[in-house]
């Protein structure tokens, strides 16, 4: 069996004093890969650094985080961008949408998200979406952007099964599934329920987001089993075959 963690930030600083053990307990629970989004520029070496140590665990993509995103993004974007070999990246992100935190920047969140999708086309790279109380904006974007070459993962998906159902309309795109699944009261167990697995990848978000019965501790990789298990439950399929199809959907995205 083989696990992909698609969507882990284990470059941040809550792992600086046991980076080594949180990969052997991710290898010991049968993660084969975890793929690491950037932030923003600050994040950037501490995350190659990582990769540079562990360069068949880990993945790198490029990205500005929309809520690293200011009136300055263009000029953020331009240097985050100018002179990296794209090549070394399986996607650009995290990028999107959050208007959970703060609304002040809407219109730049919106403009940042737009030149980084154009990027991503240019230079044939899926995209992860960070879509935090944002799925009408997220949704305006890729409505008038969405074409064949397009592809990529709603992160953390929480949504409806209505907005389960237009992303599954734009062919290109899944759902990353995360610790939320395993929450009592999300009632994502129910939407999901109706989504094909066709259309899932797995994540932990980590440090963030950890599943139950970590919840409210620092998640790490290792806890991707929890996840699939709680999959396995809804699908009412085998661990086996959750880890198998969500990491060839895993693959075929991001070309790995």
């Amino acid at each position: 069996m083989e696990l992909i963690d698609t969507h882990a930030h284990l470059y941040l600083s809550e792992f600086k004093g046991d980076i080594d053990d949180v990969v052997k307990r991710a290898k010991d629970n049968e993660l084969r890969e975890v793929y690491l989004p950037n932030i923003d520029a600050e994040t950037l070496d501490d995350m190659l650094g990582l990769v540079k140590a562990y360069p068949d665990f880990f993945k790198p993509m490029l990205g500005l985080h929309p809520t690293s995103v200011k009136e300055n993004y263009r000029e953020v974007i331009d240097n985050l961008f100018s002179g990296a070999d794209l090549s070394d990246f399986i996607a650009i992100g995290e990028i999107g949408i959050d208007l959970y935190w703060d609304k002040t920047y809407l219109s730049e969140q919106i403009e940042a998200f737009k030149a980084q999708i154009i990027l991503a086309k240019q230079n044939d790279l899926p995209i992860v979406i960070h879509a935090r109380n944002s799925f009408s904006e997220i949704f305006e974007v890729i409505d008038k952007l969405n074409d064949p070459q397009l592809r990529g993962v709603f992160h953390c998906f929480t949504g409806s099964l209505e907005q389960a159902r237009h992303i599954m309309n734009y062919k290109g795109f899944m759902m990353g599934i995360g610790g939320v699944v395993t929450f009592k009261n999300s009632g994502l167990d129910k939407v999901l329920a109706d989504v094909p697995l066709e259309f899932m990848v797995l994540e932990t978000d980590a440090p963030y987001l950890a599943p139950v019965p970590q919840r409210g501790k620092r998640n790490e990789s290792a806890y991707i089993r929890l996840v699939a298990e709680r999959l396995a439950s809804i699908k009412g399929k085998d661990i086996e075959e959750i880890a198998r199809v969500t990491s060839q959907n895993a693959r075929k995205l991001f070309g790995k």
